[in-house]
């Protein structure tokens, strides 16, 4: 990386003095303790065929899915232009109007996460793609028998399930459905500027950028936020040096009934994180600014100043993925 920089600095490509290109590759240095690029290829991806992400895309875009036509998933997760897979609301309407309690996740770059949800119980795309449509709030079908009934009347899915899932005597079923879905999630990634960095790209980030990379790391935020999504890897409590405001929903706690999971939730994915307001598992902060200030301040006990946000959510701008409108509404990679 250095001796790119050099040669940059040397062509006048690069207006920064010799001792700035030497503190960027040492911060790329740092960096590449705690983040790896975005791998290729999702957990899983090995096993799915075109036809099943294919139809995958049809299940996902599809609002027949729900009790009464007007929610699909993508209702909740738009892709394309800089919706990056969630809708932008604190918490989501359903089929029939009901509000849940939690903010929509981005679904791209998902299948990387250790597990799905906020409380982690769904086990990985598979088991989450088919939670959302029984879900009563959300798309309120009552059974996966009456989904399957639903798809069969429509009368239009068969050859998709037939090409999916060749050889299978009845293909239209609820597994083959979440199977579907889910092949399709697990082409929605998105590649940022960070990727290129962290692949020897020394201008690949503003020198803000850069400066409140080494903020971040210098903050220990990579204590929860690191690796290639930083982020979705470990559950931690929210609120370690002060209480989160919204104690209402406890997390984990109410998946496993373990008391030391009281008020864990995953630790988000940062990927796209500029796009994804508002902010926690509540949807409770607009602004990115003041939830790196709240994190600092109940997490890491650190009262940031302004230039030191302002540097932190100006890295984390770098994250935001490079083609988000034809990359999410192709559902390519």
């Amino acid at each position: 990386m250095f001796d790119r920089l050099g040669i940059l600095l040397l062509s006048g490509l690069l207006s920064l003095p010799l001792a700035d290109a030497a503190s960027v590759d040492l911060v790329a240095r740092k960096a590449a303790r705690y983040f790896q690029p975005l791998p290729t290829e999702m957990p899983g991806a090995d096993g799915d065929t075109p036809e099943q992400v294919a139809l995958g895309r049809l299940l996902f875009f599809d609002p027949r899915l729900s009790i009464n036509g007007a929610q699909s998933c993508t209702t909740c997760h738009l892709l394309g232009g800089t919706a990056a897979g969630m809708d932008g609301r604190p918490t989501s309407p359903g089929a029939r109007g009901e509000t849940g309690r939690r903010n929509a996740p981005t679904v791209l770059n998902a299948g990387w996460q250790l597990a799905q949800f906020w409380d982690g119980r769904a086990e990985d795309l598979v088991d989450q793609a088919g939670q959302p449509i029984l879900d009563p709030i959300e798309m309120g079908m009552p059974s996966e028998q009456a989904v399957v009934e639903k798809l069969l009347d429509l009368g239009t899915y068969g050859p998709a399930f037939e090409a999916a899932f060749p050889g299978e005597d009845a293909p239209i079923n609820y597994p083959n459905l979440r199977k579907a879905i889910a092949a399709f999630e697990r082409t929605l990634r998105s590649e940022s500027r960070f990727d290129d960095f962290l692949r020897g790209d020394g201008v690949a980030l503003s020198e803000q950028e850069v400066r409140g990379l080494d903020r971040f790391i210098r903050a220990n935020c990579v204590k929860c936020h690191d690796g290639p999504l930083l982020g979705g890897a470990i559950y931690e409590k929210v609120g370690i040096y002060a209480d989160f405001p919204n104690q209402d929903d406890q997390g984990r706690f109410e998946v496993t009934g373990n008391p030391a999971d009281r008020m864990r939730f995953k630790v988000p994915q940062l990927r796209n994180v500029t796009l994804t307001g508002p902010y926690f598992h509540d949807g409770s902060v607009a602004s990115l600014a003041e939830a790196v200030r709240v994190m600092a301040r109940i997490q890491l006990d650190m009262e940031l100043t302004d230039p030191q946000t302002a540097d932190i959510v100006a890295f984390l701008g770098a994250l935001s993925g490079k083609d988000l409108s034809s990359e999410a509404a192709s559902g390519v990679r």
